[in-house]
């Protein structure tokens, strides 16, 4: 009796249908993904609720730019140390659209020339502490907080807020690092 090969033929279907099959479904997966994705976006990121967190953006970054200016109406020897990081501070609150309210903050002058000293003011300067130190260890908090706060907002923003949020808030965590480590 002579010695057969076997038949190669696979008894279940073929390598090359499988491989088709596994990649239709993955596009359609794929799509659907993508599909989902999209329609999140849209429902949590919406233009309204955007705009609104870029507004409260601006805000915030105005309200901070207000509390330097205090803080260097009250300790002007402080203006070399502090006046660069209240000028990104405007920057920060123009690149929100803040830019009406961050040129009209009580020290015009610095938000025009960052490196001038603002005039003092006296409506701001009743929440600044009488010493150096607090002053600038406040400063620090608030940029500290504002950092962390813009940090849990990312998720609730379309992308490029997203992205501008994360910047600006890397932006302020340095400001704090460097407002605390000033001190040392």
């Amino acid at each position: 009796m002579p010695f057969t090969l076997p038949s190669r033929t696979p008894s279940g279907p073929r390598r090359r249908s499988l491989l088709a099959g596994a990649a239709g479904a993955g596009a359609a997966l794929l799509a659907s993904c993508s599909a989902s994705d999209s329609s999140s976006e849209t429902t949590k990121g919406s233009p309204s609720a955007a705009d609104r967190a870029r507004a409260r953006a601006a805000r915030d970054s105005e309200r901070l730019a207000e509390r330097y200016a205090a803080v260097l109406a009250v300790h002007p020897a402080l203006a070399g140390r502090l006046s660069p990081l209240r000028a990104e501070v405007v920057r920060h609150a123009k690149a929100f659209g803040g830019e009406k309210r961050a040129s009209a903050s009580p020290s015009g002058a610095a938000s025009a020339h960052p490196s001038a000293a603002p005039s003092p003011s006296p409506s701001a300067s009743p929440d600044v502490p009488l010493e150096e130190k607090d002053a600038v260890a406040e400063l620090a908090a608030a940029e500290r907080a504002l950092a962390d706060r813009r940090t849990k907002e990312l998720l609730e923003v379309p992308g490029e807020l997203a992205r501008l949020l994360a910047s600006v808030a890397a932006a302020g965590a340095v400001h704090a690092f460097l407002l605390t480590e000033g001190d040392k």
